[in-house]
């Protein structure tokens, strides 16, 4: 690649605006850390209402995302992009998959309130979409060394791993590397009080949990409204807020554990005395007014495989803002919180174990202080300009993946397109009425890759 400031496209399927989810917060840090070593145009399929004298953002989906590939020399994407633009696999672009998520784990809960058809099509459908950006991917990053160690089993699957690949770095890391979300390199500044004072009924001086995001079916916050409720019994001036309910992503819905988590607050009679429900996605150049105004960050959740490999982004923004965290055990979290002294670490769905370790936080000032002070020392190396060097190593000197270069295909895909060859070849014969099997054959395998569930 010539010495020119490399071209860089960053794709997401999420909203880039004043109100971003996990996905649309990662691409945009992405973009940053990438715009110190080429060119970066940031592109979000579903809306762009934001700007930055960093990079340029987008809104372009579909065929309106075709010439900024074209225009680009690499080519960074999350989610569904390969899946829903599937033009990019066949292009001479340098592809980056940030696999930083386990789509296919996530959906099993995320999925469950689907017909039972729809969810097992969904399902499936969710492994392709890995599958398609493992199999084309000249590099990959993920969250952290457990989920690598999740990927390479599956990337192994896909023969990834192959004498090329293993030639070029037995340790696969030149193929797939841990760039894990971050923390914000700048200290969070409050230029308002968000919750103290600011919403009905918590006071200035009120203990306040804060739960930092959405409420998903594989979340649990059922435990921990019953957990906040029997403290607050005893101690009136507890209280619980979630930050954000309605997602900025329009095509995320609400979920059944929302709901449910709603039901149950009104059934204990928490609602809007010690429960508190923020109907809004709170923008994200203002969380810091929320998060400055909470004693303590919560995350909980179910005991299920998405928990084994997840990455809880909102744990990270709690650090940032100098919050000790409570949390379920099972998650890639747990041993970092219990290791470093970051907080308390509960056994999933324990109602007394989680009341007292909320206690102990909010009301034992010395193990508060120390803490605190574990905190403020551990959030230092877990900065954005720390944790994405890998990928930022990679854009100043790429390379296209080695097996690529070697022209090793897998037997799946093998099998396929000698399939489709055989089916065109027929199409051109005059014998094409005799060989509806064969015809069938490949129209489903051109269905299969076309499914959205």
């Amino acid at each position: 690649m010539e010495d020119r400031r490399k071209h860089i496209l960053v794709v997401t399927p999420d909203t880039i605006g004043e109100r971003m989810a996990g996905p649309a917060i990662r691409a945009w840090n992405v973009s940053q850390a990438l715009s110190a070593v080429g060119e970066v145009r940031l592109a979000s399929t579903v809306g762009a209402t934001v700007t930055t004298s960093d990079f340029t953002i987008l809104h372009a989906g579909g065929e309106a995302l075709k010439p900024h590939a074209e225009w680009a020399d690499i080519v960074v994407f999350q989610g569904h992009i390969l899946r829903t633009h599937p033009w990019l696999k066949p292009m001479d672009k340098l592809l980056v998959a940030d696999i930083y998520d386990p789509v296919h784990l996530e959906w099993l809960e995320q999925g469950r309130d689907l017909p039972e058809a729809d969810y097992y099509a969904s399902t499936i459908d969710a492994v392709e979409v890995m599958n398609d950006q493992i199999e084309r991917a000249d590099f990959m990053v993920c969250a952290s060394e457990k989920q690598r160690d999740f990927w390479l089993g599956q990337l192994a699957a896909m023969t990834r791993v192959n004498p090329a690949t293993y030639a070029a770095d037995p340790t696969l890391r030149n193929l797939l590397d841990v760039a894990p979300f971050g923390i914000q390199d700048t200290p969070p500044v409050q230029k308002r009080h968000g919750i103290r004072g600011a919403v009905d009924g918590i006071g200035m001086d009120d203990k306040i949990i804060v739960w930092g995001g959405g409420i998903y079916n594989w979340f649990d916050p059922l435990t921990l409204i019953s957990a906040v409720g029997r403290l607050a019994a005893e101690h009136p001036e507890v209280r619980l807020f979630f930050l954000g309910v309605k997602h900025p992503n329009p095509d995320v819905p609400q979920m059944e554990m929302e709901r449910a988590a709603r039901r149950l607050s009104d059934e204990l009679g928490l609602t809007d005395r010690v429960v508190f429900f923020n109907e809004t996605w709170v923008p994200y150049d203002e969380r810091a007014d929320y998060l400055l105004d909470a004693d303590l960050g919560v995350s909980t959740h179910l005991e299920h495989i998405e928990t084994a490999y997840s990455f809880r982004t909102r744990v990270l923004d709690y650090w940032w803002a100098g919050l000790p965290v409570v949390a379920t055990d099972g998650d890639t979290f747990a041993p970092l919180i219990r290791e470093n002294g970051l907080g308390r670490i509960v056994p999933p769905q324990d109602v007394e174990a989680l009341e007292e370790a909320l206690g102990a936080l909010l009301f034992d000032e010395e193990e508060r202080a120390r803490t605190r002070e574990h905190v403020d020392g551990f959030a230092d190396g877990m900065h954005w300009s720390t944790t994405l060097e890998p990928l930022v190593r990679y854009a100043k000197a790429p390379y296209p993946a080695a097996d690529r270069v070697r022209g090793v295909i897998s037997q799946r895909n093998q099998i396929t397109a000698d399939l489709r060859k055989r089916v065109a070849g027929m199409e051109r014969s005059s014998s094409w009425r005799l060989t509806a099997p064969l015809r069938a054959a490949g129209t489903w395998v051109s269905s299969l890759r076309r499914h959205r569930g």
